[in-house]
């Protein structure tokens, strides 16, 4: 029985030293390596995405501040056609006023 155990503990140390991890990067399994790969690729896809986001961030804002501008050039000229169009309107009322006024007055005078 002592042969045997001997002969197992023998395997045993012989499998756990082959899965010891190794220091060097060049001696790294084909698994670890793998890893390293995809941890690389990650971090470059990660990279892309965070300038992409930062890109399309910055034009939403250009696209933003080119709206607002347009929308306070657009108010602006509606709010200039209002203020000629109520003078337009005072100057009717006025002219009304005054052809009421002179047939109020003829009428006066016909009495």
């Amino acid at each position: 029985m002592n042969m045997r155990y001997f002969v197992m503990m023998v395997a045993a140390l012989a499998l756990l030293g082959g899965c010891q991890k190794k220091d060097d990067p060049s001696e790294a399994g084909p698994a670890e390596r793998a890893g390293r790969k995809i941890d690389q690729a990650t971090e470059q896809a990660g990279q892309k995405l965070d300038n992409s986001v930062q890109k399309a961030s910055e034009q939403l804002n250009d696209a933003a501040k080119e709206t607002s501008q347009r929308l306070d050039q657009a108010s602006d000229k509606a709010s200039e056609k209002l203020n000629e169009a109520t003078k337009e309107a005072g100057r009717k009322l006025e002219q009304a006023g005054e052809k009421m006024q002179s047939a109020a007055e003829e009428r006066e005078s016909k009495k």
